[in-house]
């Protein structure tokens, strides 16, 4: 028997890896002769960076960097040398992490940061960058990020813009002739799951806007703000990217990496499965077991398991879902390729308990799982 372990990690708990082992120690209880192919994965949020380099035997790399307040961070990354490949998470360098709620302020937080981590990519080599940009702090259209490589923001005055959104409303020029011309000869993947525009209602400063610390006014401003650079971005390139579906993700981000840097933008479950090579392992599978943290209706907005049972489903092999907590909704994922769905808890216990404990749940949830399975093959 060939049994796939995909899962994303337990946030606050175990990384995607911990939680592979842990599962695999469970069905070795029942299945010791089984084929076990551990696959870490992750959804291009937290952890995709130490998903991919579990699997692929790459190395972290760690560069000093401005965080979203200009504050120094020492921000990690990943690099796969054998394919010259750089893996960027952008709230390493410019996410909500980084800040406390009352230092949140989506008007002034800027990407610099993670500019300066690409910068560092291509001091390294890298000739594809994947971006995953989940969990940002900013709203800055990815003009930071885009200052870090050498554009310039100028007001009437010819001078320099202050960091963050709200200031690209004084936006006067862009002067794009100091940009690292080395960007032209990299690959740019977007690993995103939204696909808001910049602008409008549906657009970053809207809808990811107020978590950010933004208030409803300046909602609107930033939202204007962002308009008037695509405006200038449009004339500076020649196209107008800003409806370009993800273009509003992270803040933004997503309009200056397709602008700027002719990104590509894929799910990020399904970067990280050609990275791990999900698809060759599923070949022969007779089952997959993945599983996350809380497994719900929102898990169908391109999460772990949603992107393993997709895949999943193109081989006819079940999936099995092992969560932490099994959230409203979660039986709707049954219609997309999810064969059943389990909670790890084995009774009332606080959270703290349980992700203190989560191996040994995953463990002994895993080896009942296979003693079912071993009775029902009878």
């Amino acid at each position: 028997m060939k049994i796939v372990i995909a899962p994303d990690s337990f946030k606050d708990s175990l990384s995607a890896q911990s939680v592979a082992h842990a599962i695999a120690a469970g069905l070795i209880d029942v299945w010791p002769d089984a084929q076990l192919v551990e696959c870490p994965m992750a959804d291009g949020g937290e952890g995709t960076i130490e998903a991919v380099l579990a699997a692929c035997d790459g190395e972290w790399m760690s560069n000093q960097v401005r965080g979203p307040l200009a504050h120094p961070v020492q921000a990690q990354w990943g690099w796969l040398a054998e394919t010259r490949t750089a893996i960027i998470e952008m709230a390493m360098a410019s996410g909500l992490q980084l800040l406390s709620l009352d230092q949140r302020d989506a008007t002034i937080t800027s990407t610099f940061g993670t500019g300066e981590l690409i910068k560092a990519a291509l001091d390294a080599g890298a000739e594809r960058v994947i971006l995953a940009i989940g969990g940002s702090a900013t709203n800055d259209a990815g003009t930071g990020m885009l200052s870090a490589l050498g554009a310039r923001f100028l007001d009437r005055d010819d001078q320099p813009l202050p960091a963050g959104g709200l200031s690209l409303a004084q936006l006067a020029r862009i002067d794009l002739t100091g940009l690292d011309p080395r960007l032209n000869s990299v690959q740019f993947e977007v690993a995103a799951d939204v696909n808001n525009p910049l602008c409008g209602l549906q657009g970053a400063s809207h809808i990811f806007g107020p978590q950010k610390g933004a208030s409803p006014e300046q909602v609107l401003a930033l939202d204007a703000a962002l308009g008037h650079f695509a405006e200038h971005s449009a004339q500076a390139l020649g196209r107008d990217d800003s409806e370009y579906p993800g273009s509003g993700a992270a803040g933004g981000m997503g309009f200056a990496a397709k602008a700027y840097l002719n990104a590509s933008f894929r799910p990020g479950v399904e970067v990280v499965a050609d990275l791990t090579g999900l698809a060759d392992a599923l070949e022969g599978a007779d089952l997959v077991i993945t599983g996350e943290g809380r497994f719900d209706a929102q898990t169908l907005r391109g999460k772990t398991p949603f992107g393993v049972a997709r895949m999943a489903q193109r081989n006819n092999v079940p999936v099995i879902v092992l969560a932490g907590t099994l959230g409203e909704g979660y039986a709707d994922l049954y219609a997309h390729g999810i064969s059943a769905a389990f909670a790890v808890t084995s009774g009332p216990m606080t959270l703290e308990f349980a992700c203190a404990n989560a191996a040994a749940l995953l463990h002994d949830r895993a080896r009942d799982l296979a003693r079912v399975w071993a009775l029902a093959a009878r």
